[in-house]
């Protein structure tokens, strides 16, 4: 079996990692959950609207962003966003395919991008998930993330 290796992003990964993160966040989006509750308010839909998200993550810090392949196949991904101001890293967004889950590769981009914070000089490392994102809600913690804080989300339509 080959090896699973954590690589750079390179721009050509990003229709990849819309793919991924429409078909891995079912459920546990905000934007869904916006969507279910005030109805469609655009043609885009929420999948559309959450793989937006990437596309922000990849433009703002395309260097801290990792990529999970198999023989060229992506696997998953882990994006960051760095404030050296305050010496503070936050990984946004991280999926992986349904057919690499249960491989510890979830553990494995965490910890890259932890190595990869460390080597920013930076102090503090955050990750946020959804109530309803039960996966996160354990490995965030056995990582070495301790939950701060809930925060509640409100919208309306206008």
């Amino acid at each position: 079996m080959n090896e699973i290796n954590i690589r750079p992003y390179q721009p050509s990964d990003l229709n990849a990692l819309r793919a991924i993160t429409v078909a891995s966040f079912g459920g546990v989006a905000l934007e869904q959950l916006l969507e279910q509750k005030l109805g469609r308010w655009d043609e885009r839909g929420w999948k559309a609207r959450k793989a937006d998200h990437i596309d922000d993550d990849c433009a703002a810090n395309p260097g801290g962003v990792f990529i999970a392949e198999r023989s060229g196949h992506l696997l998953g991904y882990i994006t960051t966003r760095v404030d050296r101001h305050n010496a503070r890293g936050r990984i946004p967004n991280m999926a992986v395919t349904e057919e690499a889950r249960g491989l510890g590769l979830g553990r494995r981009l965490i910890r890259h991008a932890l190595d990869y914070f460390r080597s920013q000089g930076l102090k503090i490392a955050q990750i946020e998930t959804m109530a309803s994102n039960e996966i996160g809600q354990h490995l965030y913690p056995s990582c070495g993330f301790e939950e701060m804080g809930r925060q509640v989300h409100y919208a309306m339509k206008l």
